[in-house]
C-alpha cells in the first residue's frame, strides 16, 4: 500500500500489513464500488466527506465500519473525511468490539460506563479520538445531511428505507459476529470480522484518488 509517512499507532500498522485486498471478492468489490464513487466525487469537488455507517442496533459492524473506515481515510491522507454509526435503535456499543479492536491496535479509554457506556478510540498520535457509543442513526450527534449511508446490515437496510438527509444510500452488509457469542469462538469471529472490515475500507480508500496539489 501506497501511503505517506502517518502517525497511526504502531500496533495497527502492524495489523495492516497484514490486509490483502485479493482477499476481497469479486462481488464485494463491486458492492463497494458505489462507496469509492461517492467519495471520489466529493474529493473532486473539494467537500467534506461525511459516512453515516448504520446497523440495527449500532452495537457492533456499524462502529467496527466506522472506526477502520475513519483509519483507513488517515492512512492514505484523504482529507476532510467524517465518518459515524447510527442504528435503527440504540443499545449499547458490545464490550468485545472495545476488546477486539483493543487488540488490533486502537487505544480505547472508557468515558462513561453506563448502560450505553462512551469509550474513546484513538487511532493516531494526532487525530483526535472516534467517540464511539450507541445512538440512532438521525441522532444529533450525526450529521443531518449531506453524507452517505452506508447500510451495514440487511436488517437496517430493509428496516430503514429512507434516511432523511442523505445524498445516496449504499449497502454493505456484514455478517453479525453476534451469533457467536457466548461461545468458544467469539473471540476469532470478532477478530476476523473486524480484519474483514478492515480490508474492504482500506480497499475503499486505496481506490481514492487525490487531487495533484493535495499530494504530498
Amino acid at each position: 500500500m501506497q501511503t505517506i509517512e502517518n502517525l497511526l499507532c504502531a500496533e495497527i500498522k502492524n495489523t495492516i500489513q497484514k490486509l490483502d485486498f485479493d482477499s476481497i471478492a469479486f462481488e464485494r468489490k463491486n458492492l463497494l464500488q458505489p462507496l469509492i464513487n461517492y467519495i471520489q466525487n466529493k474529493v473532486i469537488d473539494r467537500l467534506e466527506i461525511r459516512l453515516n455507517f448504520i446497523c440495527t442496533h449500532n452495537s457492533r459492524r456499524s462502529h467496527l465500519s466506522q472506526i477502520w473506515a475513519q483509519t483507513a481515510a488517515s492512512h492514505f491522507n484523504i482529507r476532510n473525511v467524517f465518518c459515524y454509526s447510527g442504528g435503527t435503535e440504540a443499545t449499547a456499543l458490545f464490550p468485545m468490539v472495545a476488546i477486539t479492536l483493543s487488540q488490533m491496535g486502537f487505544k480505547i479509554e472508557p468515558l462513561s460506563s453506563e448502560n450505553n457506556p462512551i469509550y474513546a478510540i484513538k487511532f493516531a498520535d494526532n487525530e483526535p479520538p472516534v467517540i464511539g457509543f450507541s445512538k440512532v442513526y438521525d441522532s444529533e450527534f450525526n450529521p443531518k445531511s449531506e453524507f452517505a449511508a452506508i447500510m451495514t446490515c440487511s436488517q437496517a437496510d430493509v428496516g430503514c428505507p429512507f434516511i432523511a438527509g442523505a445524498e445516496q444510500r449504499i449497502p454493505i452488509a456484514f455478517e453479525d459476529p453476534k451469533m457467536f457469542d457466548n461461545t468458544p469462538e467469539q473471540a476469532q469471529k470478532y477478530l476476523e470480522r473486524s480484519l474483514q472490515i478492515a480490508t474492504e475500507m482500506f480497499y475503499v480508500f486505496s481506490q481514492i484518488k487525490k487531487l495533484a496539489h493535495e499530494k504530498l
